[in-house]
């Protein structure tokens, strides 16, 4: 049981600081991800940005990931084939479903981050953090969009996860470090006395504590 998001952040600091990871980035999946990466990066000194995920359901099952698109430029579309083929999707309804989700993406990117550069990963040790995972898809999304753009090894950060979800993980990353893999895992809420819903103004506010400004319009 973790008291708040930041603290899980400076339980996962510690555990982190034993692996002496060689030129490592802090990249948060908001929301929930923001404060513990936040905690992260202040406490072991290493760059902070974030890795903006939007997972793309098929209809009438909105969690039900076809596949996720991870906000860069340009953006990476990430595919689960077997939902794909399951749900016999075309190329088309794809599509369609895509672009539905884009305007949400870019949403997120400019009020978080503004017009700023994203902090390169290529050649870096890329830390993806996150406040849990139950299936852990945006994470394995995110991991396979640092792949492409050349990140020397990827890291999956959580405080706690299911026991499958992990297994899952340790396939996609180079390391993955959980806290707490419970045999009985209903609900990531569960392990946290407080875990308010974050809105857009928690993130930005972990994000200027973490030493990332505020973004301003065109900035």
């Amino acid at each position: 049981m973790f008291e708040d998001r930041r603290e899980a952040g400076r339980k996962l600091a510690a555990t982190l600081a034993e692996l002496n990871l060689r030129d490592p980035v802090a990249l948060a999946l908001p929301r929930g991800g923001v404060p513990v990466a936040a905690e992260v990066a202040g406490a072991l000194a290493m760059p902070f940005d974030l890795v903006i995920v939007r997972k793309v359901g098929v209809p009438g099952n909105a969690e039900l990931a076809a596949a996720a698109i991870v906000d860069g430029d340009p953006p990476d579309i990430v595919l689960n084939r077997d939902v794909i083929e399951a749900c016999r999707l075309s190329d088309d309804s794809l599509a369609a479903l895509v672009a539905r989700e884009r305007p949400e993406l870019a949403r997120r990117r400019a009020a978080y981050l503004g017009k700023r550069r994203p902090v390169q990963v290529a050649g870096k040790t890329a830390i993806l953090v996150d406040d849990g995972a139950a299936t852990g898809t945006s994470m394995k999304a995110a991991i396979r969009a640092l792949r492409r753009r050349s990140a020397a090894a990827v890291v999956a950060a959580l405080p706690v996860a299911p026991a499958a979800t992990v297994d899952d993980l340790r396939r996609e990353a180079d390391v993955v470090v959980c806290l707490s893999s419970p045999a009985h895992f209903r609900a990531l809420g569960d392990f946290y006395r407080d875990f308010a819903q974050l809105s857009d103004a928690d993130v930005l506010a972990a994000m200027e504590a973490a030493g990332h400004p505020r973004a301003t319009p065109g900035s």
